[in-house]
């Protein structure tokens, strides 16, 4: 049981904190919609599911005993950081809120590959799994029970960044959002360039 809350603890924590996947929703909720926020929130819980694989399989040993490797998946992470603060930054499309269906299911797809790949080479969720499964979890522990950690890390991944969603694409705020979209998208633009260079110069150091 105190094992059990100490996860919980821990795996709230991490996820509250802001950071790319949280500038990632919002964007998809207040340009794309609500479907498309639940989208990308269902896309980041998936991309959990990444590092859970990896941390219990013992790839996360090759990482920690190979710097080299640590710092070409922190390079990774922080590059498409950067992309995708470019991207933020330099648009250029007008959004509106009368988008055709087509285009809202496009966006649904698109917000849900972005979340994944956001969250899959996320550094940021990289050290929090990797650090709750070799620091929190008892060595030993059978393997259904750390397949069930990881599935209540992907679940509050899930449940927060839903809430987030819910929030920012309300019909008055996300109005408000749009009607300042060029701010908006710099400031998100901004924040994820500036996550990205802030792990760049962390792996370097």
């Amino acid at each position: 049981m105190t094992e059990l809350l100490a996860v919980a603890l821990f795996t709230v924590l991490a996820v509250i904190s802001p950071g790319a996947d949280f500038a990632l929703v919002t964007r998809s909720s207040y340009a794309q919609g609500r479907p498309a926020g639940l989208a990308a929130a269902v896309g980041i819980a998936l991309g959990v599911q990444v590092h859970v694989c990896y941390t219990l399989f013992g790839i996360a040993l090759i990482i920690q005993s190979s710097p080299a490797l640590f710092l070409v998946m922190k390079a990774l992470g922080a590059g498409y950081l950067v992309y995708l603060g470019y991207k933020s930054l330099t648009n250029t499309q007008r959004i509106r809120l009368d988008d055709s269906a087509q285009g809202r299911v496009a966006g649904v797809w698109a917000a849900l590959r972005t979340g994944f790949m956001t969250n899959a080479l996320n550094p940021k969720t990289m050290l929090f799994v990797i650090s709750a499964y070799t620091q929190v979890v008892t060595p030993g522990s059978s393997l259904a029970v750390n397949l069930g950690y990881g599935a209540f890390m992907s679940l509050a991944h899930w449940a927060w960044f839903s809430l987030v969603a819910l929030f920012f694409s309300r019909a008055g705020l996300r109005r408000a959002m749009i009607e300042r979209q060029r701010l908006v998208d710099r400031v998100i633009g901004v924040a994820l360039i500036g996550l990205g260079l802030a792990v760049a110069v962390a792996g370097v150091r």
